[in-house]
């Protein structure tokens, strides 16, 4: 008789300023979570790229992987209300509804910690037992693999984007000069906000407010 099912929630992405947040989940019996370390789970930040994408693979052997992509148009709305958790809560609450575990374990993005449990076991109702921590990707196994399917999604989606707007993308990080410079161009240019840019995000602000005025001649008769 199987034991307990056990799903591990975290996100990845949440501070780009280029593409999508991608929440990860990872659902998998108790008795094999216990086995995830020597498979080499670990924290997604402390994996090359290409030993995740290792790990990825061999994570369809042990358990069953699920995401939500959230994309730039819909985290500038929450954003613009001031409900960035709000809507990752909501995208955790999604795959949990989706495969009804017996335990929920979740990487809180709230500072309270078990305010977001809470508020995550208020979104799925009676069942599914709600563990939520800080760092919960670096102390739980379970985490670290959804942690991995999120990364590795989120890469892929980054792949894709690069592949359509060339090598200068960058990480997507407002952090990398890179990225930073790809937006300034971006942003400079004129124009609406492209889709795979977070217009919410201050860097970007930030360069909109550079762009010089236009007048009325540009406008036309």
């Amino acid at each position: 008789m199987a034991g307990p099912r056990v799903l591990g929630l975290d996100e990845a992405g949440r501070g780009s300023v280029i593409g999508p947040l991608v929440v990860g989940g990872f659902c998998v019996d108790e008795g094999a979570a216990a086995g995830l370390r020597a498979r080499g789970v670990r924290d997604s930040k402390l994996l090359s790229r290409a030993r995740r994408e290792s790990v990825y693979a061999a994570l369809d052997g042990i358990g069953t992987r699920h995401s939500v992509t959230l994309l730039p148009r819909r985290i500038d709305a929450w954003v613009a209300r001031g409900r960035l958790n709000e809507l990752e809560l909501r995208a955790f609450a999604e795959i949990a509804a989706e495969v009804r575990p017996d335990v929920a374990v979740v990487d809180a993005c709230d500072p309270n910690a078990e305010r977001f449990g809470r508020r995550l076991a208020a979104l799925l109702g009676p069942g599914v037992r709600v563990i939520a921590r800080h760092r919960a990707d670096v102390t739980e196994p379970v985490v670290g693999a959804a942690s991995i399917v999120a990364k590795v999604r989120r890469d892929r989606a980054l792949d894709r984007l690069r592949a359509r707007l060339g090598a200068g993308v960058g990480s997507g990080y407002p952090s990398d000069p890179v990225t930073r410079a790809f937006v300034d161009r971006t942003v400079l240019a004129g124009g609406p906000c492209p889709a795979w840019l977070r217009e919410s995000w201050a860097p970007v602000k930030r360069v909109k407010r550079r762009r010089p005025a236009r007048t009325l001649d540009e406008f036309g008769p």
